[in-house]
Parts: structure tokens; C-alpha cells; sequence
């Protein structure tokens, strides 16, 4: 089962796409699901449900545990929901790629570009701006007035969506008042943004902790699988660093951060024949895994 990450083309994204199909030109049975919520930038409890039930419906069509693949944010809410006793036989494995461990880390590393890593050190880069506009979207009530959550919605919603035109018509319908909050939202880098999503990130701070694999991976049983790009800015490659020092060894398979990728791109900057070589690995053991009894 493979799960998309957060954006509005879902299960038609082109490279989800492309990459289930490779999956099941190798014979394996897949399955992608789409997560509404998710497609429309908001993580959140239902998208865990529509995790877990999905995979024991799948489970129920294979008569045995699925293999789980979850993208970006998708992989944390499928640790979530892999270890809700409900749904935890439905899961064969977890291949959480990109994914975070903590949702107030992630909150934190857009206001401050750097991270804590387990051994003490940090990680430090420039976030990129989707992060923070996915958090400004998801509770957009929590930065302007009722009366201009539509108007500036539309606006947010279209430069996620990487929509020029659409975004232009969408500012040309602004009052005076609404263009100033939608260019302050879109510049995350500002004091005053910072300053409205540190609020923001405080209000929803017991929901963050629920969409995240922290706190209950130390008695997770499900094998677990990570993969983090170490370039990756919207979600740092110190939550998996977080993840594999939390996991119980015989629970984490294999863990990989890796120069090939930035986020979900293989995009990342000069990697090697090795690094390359470390990638198909680790695929080759989550193939193995999902073929085996």
C-alpha cells in the first residue's frame, strides 16, 4: 500500500503514478488510497483512520498483513495508525519516507531553520517555504479575520498548487486588507509571520502530538523501515535520526539518510555510485519483505 504525501493531485500525482506502477510491474499487488485530507493540506486524525482501515481492508482482500509505504507526512500517520491496536494486524511493515516523528519539531524548524539530532548536534537549513504555508492553510482562521479566511484561502491554495494564472485571479479579487494578509503569509520568513504561526503552533499542540509516531515507537512491534533525504527542508532528516533512536532494534529493519533525494525528489546534490547503491538496497530488502511470507 502506498501512501501519497501532501498534495492536490493525490493518487494522479505523476510520480505516485509512476511509482506504483513500477511496484506492481515487479508483481507485487498495490494499493494507493487517497487521503482527502491529505490532498487537500490538512494532517490530521481522519487521514490516520482512512490509513488504518485501508490497510485492513487490503489485508482482508490478500488474506495477510500489507506492506505500508507512506510519503512525507503520510509515513508518520501510518506509524500512527500501525500502532493503533485496531488496525496493528492489518500491518505487515512500515517504509516511512520522509516522514516525521514529531509534528512540533517539524512546527519548530520552520520558524528556526535547525533541528536537535539525538547525538546533540544540529541540523541547520533554510526550511522551505511549503511547510509553513501548509500549516498557515490547514488553520488559516488562526491568522486572519472570519470574514477573509475565503478570500485568502483561494490565494494560499493556488500558489500551493504552483498555479500562476489561477493565483493572479485569485489576488485580483482581494480588498486592500486581504492582499496585505495574504502577502505577509507568503513570505514565512517574516517576524510577523513567525511570530502569528508560533501561536498558532502552541494552539494545536495536543493535535500535533497526535499525528505523531513520538511517544509511542519504544513499543512499536510492526517492523519499521526509514528513509530521509539528507537535504530534505520541509521535513529535516533528524526526524528519522529521532525515529531510530526511539524504535526498539528489533522493530528498525534498516534506516537510510541519503544524499540521492531532497524530499521526495531524487534530486539530492552529487551523490556517489554507493549512495546510489545504498537506495536500491534498501528497496530490494522492502521488496524482499513484501514478497516473503
Amino acid at each position: 500500500m502506498i501512501l501519497h504525501g501532501v498534495h492536490h493531485e493525490g493518487i494522479d500525482e505523476p510520480r505516485m503514478m509512476s511509482f506504483a506502477s513500477a511496484m506492481a510491474s515487479c508483481g507485487l499487488q498495490v494499493l494507493t488510497p487517497e487521503l482527502p485530507g491529505i490532498k487537500d493540506y490538512h494532517v490530521d486524525r481522519d487521514s490516520v483512520k482512512v490509513i488504518g482501515e485501508s490497510a485492513r481492508w487490503f489485508a482482508g482482500q490478500t488474506a495477510a498483513p500489507v506492506g505500508v509505504m507512506g510519503l512525507s507526512f503520510s509515513g508518520g500517520l501510518a506509524l500512527v495508525a500501525a500502532a493503533d491496536p485496531e488496525y496493528q494486524s492489518a500491518f505487515k511493515f512500515v517504509l516511512a519516507v520522509g516522514s516525521q516523528d514529531a509534528m512540533e519539531h517539524v512546527a519548530s524548524y520552520y520558524l528556526t531553520s535547525r533541528e536537535p539530532r539525538p547525538d546533540g548536534s544540529f541540523e541547520e537549513l533554510p526550511p522551505h517555504e511549503y511547510g509553513a504555508l501548509v500549516m498557515e492553510y490547514e488553520h488559516l482562521e488562526d491568522f486572519v479575520p472570519a470574514g477573509d479566511e475565503g478570500a485568502v484561502r483561494a490565494v494560499l491554495r493556488e500558489h500551493l498548487y504552483e498555479d500562476k494564472s489561477a493565483q493572479a485571479l485569485a489576488e485580483a479579487r482581494l480588498n486592500a486588507r486581504q492582499k496585505v494578509e495574504a502577502a505577509r503569509l507568503m513570505d514565512s520568513s517574516s517576524s510577523a509571520t513567525k511570530a502569528l504561526l508560533a501561536v498558532s503552533n502552541q494552539k494545536h499542540r495536543q493535535e500535533m502530538e497526535q499525528l505523531s509516531p513520538h511517544g509511542i515507537l519504544r513499543t512499536m512491534t510492526t517492523p519499521v523501515y526509514l528513509l530521509h533525504g539528507r537535504a530534505d527542508n520541509i521535513i529535516p532528516s533528524a526526524e528519522s535520526m529521532w525515529m531510530a533512536s526511539e524504535l526498539p532494534s528489533s522493530t528498525l529493519k534498516e534506516v537510510l539518510i541519503s544524499p540521492v533525494l531532497s524530499h521526495l525528489n531524487m534530486d539530492g546534490s552529487n551523490p556517489g555510485m554507493w549512495d546510489q547503491w545504498e537506495i536500491v538496497h534498501l528497496f530490494a530488502v522492502v521488496m524482499d519483505a513484501a514478497e516473503g511470507k
